[in-house]
């Protein structure tokens, strides 16, 4: 009598511990794909929003009036936009009060941009670390599932006074699709992670870059 070893049916057959350990990583990377695909339309729209800054930052001479155009938009800067703003209206703020130096001008203006910069780059991380933790450990959840229903089907050799291929082959492909779908949910993350850690890298040397581009600007206004 030949057993069925479809994967629906070795899936539906196995034990609660793998089955549960089967479902748990199918939601893994159900989340994780979600993830990949909104951080890259993410990534993807902060590196179009920094080209479109900067292209209009360095086209103006007098950047009051981008000012105005940043803070007058319907939705919140991000990005470029973001430390632009914090540091021209902190500049703008401190240039108005009286008796306090240049240094002092440029002081908090680099302070509002640092303080913008860390928000971008706590933004740019979201998911980053679920993707990491993910990838490192899926494999084990999976080998997990396979060591129990290995286990599983050596302990139902012991019931049996002859054992054959067809008692253990259940057990095993079931436990085998466990590591296989540890894999699954792995490998992507894994490559997710490492290029959306570099992408993110990058934007964040982009703004830095910027960062003391637009410093240098506000010191020779501050000394004008």
């Amino acid at each position: 009598m030949s057993t069925d070893l479809s994967y629906l049916h070795l899936i539906l057959n196995a034990s609660i511990v793998v089955q549960f350990v089967m479902l748990m990583l199918l939601l893994v990377s159900i989340v994780s794909w979600a993830m990949i695909l909104s951080k890259r339309v993410a990534l993807g729209n902060a590196r179009r929003a920094a080209d479109r800054f900067e292209e209009q930052f360095w086209s103006v001479e007098d950047l009051s009036p981008l000012y105005n155009r940043v803070t007058s938009k319907r939705t919140a800067a991000f990005g470029m936009e973001r430390i632009f703003e914090s540091g021209f209206k902190e500049f703008a703020r401190l240039r108005k009060q009286e008796g306090i130096s240049s240094e002092a001008v440029m002081e908090g203006a680099q302070r509002a941009m640092r303080v913008a910069l860390n928000r971008e780059i706590e933004t740019l991380e979201i998911n980053l670390s679920f993707l990491a933790t993910v990838g490192s450990t899926s494999p084990y959840v999976g080998l997990f599932g396979t060591v129990w229903g290995i286990m599983n089907s050596f302990r139902a050799l012991g019931n049996v006074q002859q054992a054959t291929i067809s008692l253990v082959a259940p057990g095993i492909a079931e436990a085998l699709i466990a590591t296989a779908m540890g894999l699954f949910a792995a490998i992507p993350a894994v490559i997710a992670y490492n290029r959306y850690s570099n992408d993110v890298e990058r934007l964040i040397n982009r703004y830095d870059t910027f960062m003391e581009e637009f410093s240098a600007i506000l010191h020779r206004h501050a000394h004008a």
